[in-house]
């Protein structure tokens, strides 16, 4: 297993949409379980493949106290939603910036799992937010982009700072 480099908003390549996987192979399991080592060191709830700068439709989640339920979602779909929540939410790719976000209280996503297995999941509260913020990274938005302009530029220029003063 190895720890990848997460990508840091404002980059480009956090905008390019995923493509689907085709085939579970053993490439990508061993991504998945790098992604899932990704993210209990950052530490997060949630990773997409894109936030790694590999643009296939696959995101890792663990929305558990423990972090010991780790979900893997391979070509997630959302085939219902329901109700609203405006959470709070952090992005790994934004290091430090937390904003609330509206999105769907409850949804039903299906996806295949590491097995290549199709499945369907209920999901609601944190982990329906969590889902919801990783499928949009494959769909090439960051949660920064449901901002104002305003926002967005001094999320930019903040971040900017902050890199400029760790170098």
């Amino acid at each position: 297993m190895a720890i990848l480099k997460i990508l840091q908003y404002p980059d480009d390549r956090l905008h390019k949409v995923a493509a689907p996987v085709t085939e579970v192979t053993e490439t990508i399991r061993k991504l998945i379980s790098d992604m899932a080592e990704t993210m209990y060191a950052a530490p997060g709830v949630g990773l997409a493949a894109t936030q790694v700068d590999v643009h296939q439709r696959i995101l890792v989640a663990d929305t558990s106290e423990e972090g010991n339920k780790l979900m893997v979602f391979i070509n997630p779909e959302i085939i219902s939603k329901s109700g609203e929540s405006d959470l709070e939410e952090g992005c790994l790719s934004v290091p430090g910036i937390y904003e609330k976000v509206q999105r769907f209280e409850n949804i039903t996503v299906k996806a295949l799992n590491d097995r290549g297995e199709c499945f369907m999941l209920d999901a609601s509260g944190l982990l329906s937010v969590c889902i919801q913020h990783e499928m949009d990274h494959l769909l090439g938005k960051v949660f920064v982009d449901y901002l104002s302009p305003l926002k967005q530029t001094r999320i930019k220029n903040k971040l900017k700072k902050r890199r400029r003063e760790t170098m």
